[in-house]
């Protein structure tokens, strides 16, 4: 599948991967700070922002898409930045592309498996937007207010919403959202350089998920941001940004 993408910049390339429900928009914050100094390719995952739309969307179709566009682009020396369930796609491509990559960093991701109840209100609002076919902003935001989601998470579903529809599968993403939630522990562990960006008010990565973590990638870094949650480099970017250009020339 040929996706989506945005280039930038010269020098070792680096790609962003956002996370579910996202596009490739939502880690500008961050590629912006990146494209004078390295290659920045930020792309849409399948079934997200301008890719293609596909009824298949486990985690080895997705690394596959983005292998593919690494090859298209003849990236090498790849640096990967993931959040969420981009990190779990990054992860899953230290198997199908190990030797073009050199850094991997995943925000506030950790490769284990997580209840589904975590997106549980946003699952059901957007089932009942597919169900009531609502192509009204006005009423969508309505709909979501009375389904519990906050002001935060309405605001951040709708930069997916252009022209009266969703830019993300919704149907799709509902229907495979326990297999996203899933994680298979890592065939081979992958021994390069990997930092993993934890959000201090976040549950998403826990000291419980430590041995996972380091079981999978021997050499990880795990550096934990205070105040922020879930979205840590958009709550705490100057602090993410510090971070990742120490980590990244060391």
């Amino acid at each position: 599948m040929k996706l989506n993408y945005k280039l930038q910049g010269s020098g070792q390339p680096i790609l962003f991967i956002h996370g579910v429900f996202g596009s490739l928009d939502n880690l500008n914050m961050l590629a912006r700070d990146f494209c004078s100094d390295y290659t920045t390719i930020q792309i849409d995952l399948r079934n997200h922002g301008l890719s293609p739309w596909s009824d298949s969307m486990n985690f080895k179709d997705m690394a596959e898409d983005v292998a593919e566009l690494s090859q298209q682009l003849h990236l090498d020396k790849l640096i990967i930045v993931g959040h969420s369930l981009g990190g779990k796609v990054a992860f899953e491509l230290t198997q199908i592309m190990s030797d073009n990559i050199e850094k991997l960093v995943a925000i506030d991701i950790a490769p284990v498996k997580y209840p589904t109840s975590s997106n549980a209100l946003v699952l059901k609002a957007l089932a009942q937007c597919l169900m009531m076919q609502l192509n009204d902003k006005k009423q969508i935001i309505a709909m979501m207010q009375q389904q519990g989601l906050s002001d935060m998470t309405i605001q951040f579903l709708l930069k997916s919403f252009k022209n009266g529809q969703w830019l993300f599968n919704a149907k799709v993403i509902i229907e495979q959202y326990q297999q996203l939630c899933d994680w298979q522990p890592l065939a081979t562990a992958w021994t390069k350089p990997a930092l993993f960006i934890r959000g201090g008010d976040s549950t998403y990565i826990t000291d419980q998920d430590y041995p996972a973590i380091f079981a999978q990638f021997p050499n990880a870094k795990i550096e934990l941001v205070e105040g922020a949650g879930h979205n840590v480099h958009a709550e705490k970017t100057a602090q993410v940004l510090q971070i990742l250009h120490s980590w990244l020339i060391n």
